[in-house]
């Protein structure tokens, strides 16, 4: 499990690790039943608070990503593929409406936008 905090983000720190973990998930990159790494393990590799994991683990566990086995550790939940989907779509629309709002900010048109959309579907 790879995980980058920007401390000097705007993004509080727990979010931040639910982002890269669900991310993750999400890509492939944390498979079904892999084990995180435990809370104190993972607060010391990246220098934080174990009450900023812990509360990352148990927003994660809310969402359905991992679940929590007392006394065992935290694991990638069993793969709920309409969740996984869902996320992944949720991901590129914010993508899009990034991007829309950038175009919307330098002043293009409905019809640029749609021109820019139908040339990268081309490739």
């Amino acid at each position: 499990m790879n995980i980058i905090l920007n401390h000097t983000s705007m993004v509080p720190i727990y979010e931040q690790v639910v982002d890269q973990v669900k991310n993750q998930v999400i890509t492939g990159e944390l498979s079904e039943n892999e084990p995180l790494p435990s809370v104190r393990a993972l607060s010391g590799t990246l220098k934080i608070s174990a009450l900023t994991v812990k509360k990352a683990y148990d927003r994660l566990e809310e969402e359905g990503f991992v679940v929590t086995i007392h006394g065992k550790g935290t694991y990638v939940a069993p793969t709920n593929r309409a969740l996984a989907a869902e996320a992944r779509r949720r991901a590129v629309e914010e993508d899009f409406a990034s991007a829309l709002d950038k175009a919307k900010a330098v002043g293009m048109s409905p019809a640029e936008i749609r021109e820019i959309i139908e040339i990268l579907l081309e490739e």
